[in-house]
């Protein structure tokens, strides 16, 4: 069990790699059924592999841990494999910060308290526009979009906290100088 050795154990990636395999997939399915070549069902008659390849596949087989070999020398497919892989997988932390209300960079939902928001909305000011730096309601809303579809939102929000401040003549945009 080379394959498994080498990872402690049976690991997803070889797992999904030889059943990527169509021999190992039919070689597989053959010893999950119990069936022996000659006595397989019809559909996988069809699909009966020739010693070199099954070999190959059984081999390959036994190294991810998809099937073990029996005391009497026979194949069997343990149940528990699939159990042990997904048990590999590490929890997933919840997300902290600014990333609680975001997906994939987006905002997905807007805080509900006022200081979280002001968080979230000092994020994406400062992520998305340099200080001193003007911009047009349309360059504003450019950058915006890539956190929402509803800049105009987004951008009033942005202005209501004064995190964003239109010019009197209403011709730009720009962060408010740090006092």
């Amino acid at each position: 069990m080379a394959g498994a050795a080498r990872y402690g154990g049976p690991h997803w990636r070889r797992v999904v790699a030889v059943l990527a395999n169509s021999d190992a997939r039919t070689a597989y399915a053959q010893i999950v059924l119990g069936a022996v070549p000659g006595d397989a069902p019809t559909e996988l008659k069809n699909q009966q592999l020739n010693g070199r390849r099954r070999n190959r596949a059984i081999e390959n087989l036994l190294g991810s841990g998809l099937v073990e070999r029996t005391a009497a020398g026979g194949l069997v497919a343990p149940e528990a494999i699939f159990r042990d892989l997904l048990a590999q997988q590490p929890r997933r932390q919840a997300p902290t910060g600014v990333a609680r209300f975001l997906r994939l960079g987006r905002i997905e939902r807007y805080p509900a308290t006022m200081a979280e928001r002001r968080e979230l909305l000092a994020w994406i000011a400062n992520d998305s526009i340099r200080p001193g730096e003007h911009l047009t309601e349309k360059q504003v809303n450019e950058r915006l979009l890539g956190y929402t579809e509803d800049v105009v939102l987004l951008r009033r929000y942005l202005v209501d906290f004064g995190l964003l401040e239109r010019t009197p003549s209403g011709s730009s945009y720009g962060r408010p100088q740090e006092s």
